[in-house]
């Protein structure tokens, strides 16, 4: 294992939900394996208030996350990218961004919490099942030995998580 952490980028493209969320589950689970980010290609300014309190109710600290470009990944003293998961849900039409500075790349899509309609419960009931998704994802991935893994090995179980329960 290298002495850095592999480096994880959630991308979608409003970056306030999806990738919020899937930057707080790497952060959390891939402690001392995965240091983890999330941006977009057009971000929305704001993580949504829904994965807000999503990340409240597990007791995760909000205070580091917000909505970012994925252009802060991309300069001279970006950190180094070691593999880029899409979040976006081909299947409602969404253009998912595409990132050239990561050797891997992996599409896990599903469906946008942020696009439910209703009342706070039916919000959060929609955050708690994208949770849980991504969750199961980010266990698959950590059961891998990524780390020494060959890209095509990689990718191939990457795709195989991308098409687990929920996906989009």
């Amino acid at each position: 294992m290298s002495e850095r952490p592999f480096h994880i980028l959630v991308l979608c493209t409003g970056n306030s939900a999806r990738s919020i969320l899937g930057e707080a589950i790497l952060g959390e689970r891939g402690k001392g394996r995965i240091a983890a980010f999330s941006a977009g290609s057009k971000p929305k300014g704001a993580p949504h208030p829904g994965a807000l309190r999503l990340l409240e109710r597990r007791g995760i600290d909000t205070a580091p996350f917000r909505s970012k470009s994925w252009d802060e990944f991309t300069g001279p003293d970006a950190p180094p990218i070691d593999l880029a998961i899409t979040v976006c849900g081909n299947a409602a039409g969404e253009a998912c961004p595409i990132f050239l500075g990561a050797p891997v790349k992996a599409h896990w899509g599903l469906p946008d919490p942020a696009d439910v309609d209703g009342d706070e419960a039916n919000v959060d009931a929609a955050f708690e099942q994208t949770w849980r998704w991504l969750d199961l994802r980010v266990r698959a991935l950590l059961d891998l030995p990524f780390e020494t893994m060959d890209r095509k090995a990689l990718a191939s179980e990457l795709a195989r998580i991308g098409a687990m329960e929920g996906a989009a």
